[in-house]
């Protein structure tokens, strides 16, 4: 994989990003999660979201119609 090229690390960070909410939701569901612990899970998955937006927009040029 080439770290350089955008697309490839947007979809690996969407996959981090489907990861956590995976893991968010199975902790909500148990009932065993720790506050701390799902707001830390939470702030990475925002962080993420942002993240991945940037990169998707550097991707896409803006067009002006």
């Amino acid at each position: 994989m080439n770290d350089d090229d955008p697309r490839q690390v947007v979809e690996l960070l969407k996959a981090e990003h489907r990861r956590l909410d995976e893991e968010i939701t199975m902790l909500r569901e148990t009932g065993t999660s720790d506050q701390l612990e799902l707001a830390r899970l939470k702030k990475r998955k925002l962080l993420l979201k942002d993240e991945i937006q940037l990169l998707t927009d550097r991707i896409i040029p803006d067009i002006i119609a």
